[in-house]
């Protein structure tokens, strides 16, 4: 392990070295004079070979894992350290990314009433290309300057600047989006509960992020959106492209049913709505360069739409299923009693969370002799409302295996034992009839309206491994579940994801 981590130390340094040895550029033109903005973006690409080095190292560490499974302890804690490593440094990129979009933000805005480009070096005269000659870039042809209202150009301007700053949240949230997604498979193998809450705390943060980025995403492509489609649609009607136009009217309302299906199935519709929107706008360019015969901007833009169909953009929402680290424990019964003065009954543990069952050995107005339990373990002690010391045996997950458990101990000779569950901290007691009857819950999902696909996908990504049967046109039943904590705990994952539906966990019996 020392080795590795002299390698990981080595390959930061080298990473660092050649930042420094790259040269940073402006994403902005007319930004490279500002000294503060180049500053964040140097430290910026530094920080993302910082990160690169560290995913590389935890890649490594995981091929090691796997070829020496004995050091499973050593590996998996190495990676847990790397991993917290690689949360750091994305948190300082994000605040240093949030200035960096800050400074670029103001500086469109700034220079959105300038009637003519900045000028140019002497050096870059020599090059400029003057308006009456075609350009690359859509939007900064002479055609768009002349034939648009003042404030309407100034608009798609702004626009077309404002299409990095959406890139740039697109790009942040799928980053998260995996670090998300090794989160979660991370905290469903880890073993210790401290590490596990860590997991979750890191998970919750991230997810808070990404819901800061879809607003703004939402915010930042809504203006991209209407002001683009708003001035070639004004365009098209101008040049009298009737056909083109009915052409595009068409394309926006496949787009719009698109969305109508996709809503609420992924794990952002900000996202979603940017991709399939994104794509119109960019096919609605394409077509616009062809008919001016702007050729360069229209290969451009070609180029542009090749790479974004190649985009997964449908992203899957993560489920993360709560662990509760309970301790069962199944019965051992050994000749010799393994409690005594030197080491006593402890007493039960309740659990905040989680379903648990155990059975119930007897009540007892004083503390018994341990002898009396014949050698039953593991035990546990309860104080009850009374006073009196209520005696447990076992733990264990599931009613059927405390069933089992309780008819062994009836064969050892214990008179009445009981089967007693706790559901996150609550006892009850079941009686005879419950434990034959096989009680289970379920989740019932009702609508006003009738139930589409795209919430069934939701209810099911909310719900995985249970059965979602449709009942009439606006019910859907999600189960069963063999105990009602996990019910609620499945209502509560399904409310978070269906706005507008009335959900109710009810008893099932056998």
């Amino acid at each position: 392990m020392g080795n590795f981590k002299t390698i990981c130390m080595l390959a930061c340094f080298l990473s660092a070295l050649s930042v420094a040895a790259q040269q940073v550029r402006p994403r902005i033109a007319g930004l490279e004079g500002n000294a503060a903005y180049m500053s964040l973006l140097a430290e910026d690409g530094r920080l993302q070979q910082r990160e690169d080095s560290v995913v590389r190292a935890v890649e490594r560490t995981r091929l090691q894992l796997r070829d020496h499974p004995e050091q499973r302890q050593a590996y998996s804690g190495e990676i847990l350290r790397l991993e917290e490593a690689i949360f750091s440094i994305r948190s300082a990129r994000g605040k240093l990314i949030d200035r960096i979009n800050t400074i670029e933000q103001e500086w469109v805005l700034s220079n959105l009433h300038v009637a003519t480009p900045p000028p140019v070096s002497a050096t870059e005269a020599a090059f400029a290309v003057p308006d009456s000659l075609k350009r690359r870039y859509l939007v900064d042809n002479l055609f768009f300057r002349e034939n648009l209202p003042t404030p309407d150009y100034e608009a798609l301007l702004r626009a077309q600047r404002l299409e990095r700053v959406a890139e740039e949240y697109v790009r942040r949230y799928k980053e998260n989006y995996r670090q998300m997604q090794e989160l979660a498979g991370i905290y469903d193998t880890v073993r210790n509960e401290r590490a596990a809450a860590d997991l979750e705390g890191k998970f919750r943060t991230i997810e808070g992020m990404n819901r800061v980025l879809s607003d703004s995403l939402t915010q930042t492509w809504s203006y991209i959106f209407d002001n683009k489609t708003y001035a070639y649609n004004y365009l098209l009607d101008k040049l009298g492209a009737e056909e083109e136009l009915t052409r595009r009217e068409e394309a926006m309302d496949a787009a719009r049913r698109r969305l109508t299906d996709l809503e609420g199935a992924y794990s952002s519709d900000a996202v979603t709505d940017y991709f399939v929107q994104k794509q119109l706008v960019d096919d609605y360019e394409v077509g616009l360069a062809r008919m001016l015969g702007l050729g360069e901007a229209r290969d451009s833009l070609a180029a542009a739409v090749q790479r974004l169909s190649g985009v997964d953009y449908l992203l899957p929402p993560i489920a993360w299923r709560e662990r509760f680290f309970l301790d069962y424990e199944p019965l051992v019964f050994s000749a010799a009693p393994i409690y005594n003065y030197r080491n006593p009954i402890p007493e039960c543990r309740v659990y905040d969370r989680g379903t648990i069952y155990r059975i119930l050995l007897g009540t007892f107005r004083d503390k018994p002799s341990p002898s009396i339990f014949k050698g039953v373990s593991p035990l546990g002690y309860q104080r009850t409302a009374e006073g009196r010391y209520a005696y447990y045996a076992g733990g264990f997950e599931t009613r059927a295996e405390a069933l089992d458990a309780r008819d062994r101990l009836k064969e050892r000779g214990f008179k009445r034992p009981e089967v007693v569950v706790w559901n996150d901290g609550h006892a009850s007691n079941l009686t005879e009839a419950d434990a034959g009857e096989a009680i289970a819950f379920r989740v019932e999902v009702l609508g006003e309206e009738p139930i589409g696909e795209q919430v069934r996908r939701a209810l099911a990504a909310a719900s995985p491994g249970y059965e979602l049967t449709r009942v009439g046109d606006r019910m859907v039943v999600v189960g069963p579940f063999e105990d009602k904590a996990s019910a609620l705990r499945a209502a509560e994952a399904i409310r978070r994801v269906g706005a507008g539906l009335t959900i109710k966990v009810s008893e099932i019996g056998g």
